[in-house]
């Protein structure tokens, strides 16, 4: 069996494992775009599943915070370990325009999206001119 090696791959992938600590989170890579009155942002999470997915919004910031295990197992020998693992976060600082109370959140196929709505307050209006219906002649 012919094998193609790279004598500096496992040095790359020790390092990659020192240089990123566990405790140290990694950032989520993300998608933001607006459609009509709605923001919406949608997170990669591959491989986490829902019930370790935290979402919290205090004041403008929300926070998305994950985390992926290794599997626990002390019979297997792993060959191969290039997914991260750990804590996963991202912060993102949101506008006074954003109604928070309406945000909504779904998770799916590792992908977390959150909707958030415009606040009514902030979106466009538009306003009565008022102004007198006929001109009168100022005798001085």
């Amino acid at each position: 069996m012919l094998m193609r090696t790279d004598p500096f791959r496992e040095f790359d992938r020790l390092s990659q494992q020192l240089l990123s600590s566990a405790a140290r989170p990694t950032a989520v890579p993300i998608d933001a775009y607006r459609k009509g009155d709605t923001f919406y942002v949608h997170f990669d999470l591959p491989g986490v599943r829902v019930e370790d997915v935290d979402l919290t919004v205090e004041r403008n910031v929300l926070t998305v915070r994950a985390e992926r295990r290794a599997p626990r197992d002390d019979e297997v020998e792993m060959l191969v370990a290039e997914r991260p693992q750990g804590t996963f976060t991202r912060q993102l600082f949101l506008g006074d325009t954003l109604d928070t109370d309406r945000m909504e959140a779904d998770y799916e196929a590792g992908v977390l999206t959150v909707k958030l709505p415009v606040a009514e307050q902030a979106k466009p209006r538009k306003v009565q001119i008022s102004g007198a219906s006929e001109r009168q002649k100022i005798s001085a």
